[in-house]
C-alpha cells in the first residue's frame, strides 16, 4: 500500500457551471474519421451547455443510466441516480459526441465528519467504443474543478481492485490509494479507496 502523501494537483480550477444546472459537455470531433470503426475523437471539452432544471435531469437519465449500467457491476436503481443528480447537477456531466451521450459522471459534495468539505466521484464510465481518446480523464478534471470552485478540501472515490485503467486514469490525476476495502462489492470483489487531496 502506498503512503498516504497530499500530491501535487494536476488540474487547472477553471471556471464551472451555476448551482441548479446539469451541464453537457460537447467533444470536439472536426478531426473525426467518420469512417472509422472506433470513432476516433481528439476527447477535447469545448464547452459545457448547460441543461437547466429537473426535468431535463430526468431527460438524461437514461443515457447516463445505459452507460454506466453496461459499465459498472453494481446494480443501481433510479433514485440512486436520482439522489446523486437532484442534489449535485452541478457535479453531473454529460460527454456528447454529436447527440450521442459517449460518458458520464455523477459526483456529489458534503462535510466529513463535519470539518472536511469532501468530494464523492460516484460513477463514471464512457462508451466502450470512445475509450483511449481522455474522455474520462476530462469528465474527472471538469468535476474536480467544479468541487474546487465550491470549497471541497478532498477528493474520494472507490473502485474494484482488479480494475487497472480505472486505477491507472485516477493515479495519472493524482489521487493515491488510501484504503484496501474487502470484499466491498455485491461480486465479492474487493474495493480500494483512492483520495485526492486539494489543500
Amino acid at each position: 500500500m502506498a503512503p498516504k502523501k497530499k500530491p501535487n494537483k494536476p488540474f487547472n480550477n477553471h471556471q464551472t457551471s451555476d448551482p441548479g444546472l446539469v451541464s453537457k459537455i460537447n467533444l470536439n470531433n472536426e478531426a473525426t474519421d467518420s469512417t472509422s470503426k472506433n470513432h476516433k475523437l481528439n476527447g477535447h471539452i469545448l464547452n459545457d451547455k448547460q441543461m437547466v432544471g429537473d426535468e431535463s435531469s430526468e431527460l438524461q437519465m437514461p443515457d447516463i443510466m445505459r452507460l454506466i449500467q453496461k459499465d459498472l457491476s453494481e446494480p443501481y436503481s433510479i433514485y440512486t441516480y436520482r439522489y446523486f443528480i437532484h442534489n449535485w447537477p452541478m457535479l453531473c456531466y454529460l460527454a456528447m459526441y454529436g447527440e450521442k451521450c459517449v460518458g458520464a459522471i455523477v459526483c456529489k459534495l458534503d462535510v466529513h465528519k463535519k470539518v472536511v468539505r469532501r468530494g464523492y466521484i460516484a460513477m463514471l464510465a464512457v462508451d466502450e467504443k470512445y475509450r483511449q481518446e481522455k474522455i474520462g480523464s476530462n469528465l474527472v478534471m471538469k468535476a474536480i474543478a467544479a468541487m474546487v470552485a465550491d470549497g471541497a478540501d478532498e477528493v474520494v472515490l472507490e473502485t474494484e481492485i482488479t480494475n487497472e485503467p480505472a486505477l491507472r486514469l485516477y493515479e495519472n490525476l493524482g489521487f493515491v490509494r488510501d484504503k484496501r476495502l474487502f470484499r466491498y462489492y455485491l461480486n465479492g470483489v474487493d474495493a480500494l479507496r483512492l483520495k485526492l487531496w486539494l489543500r
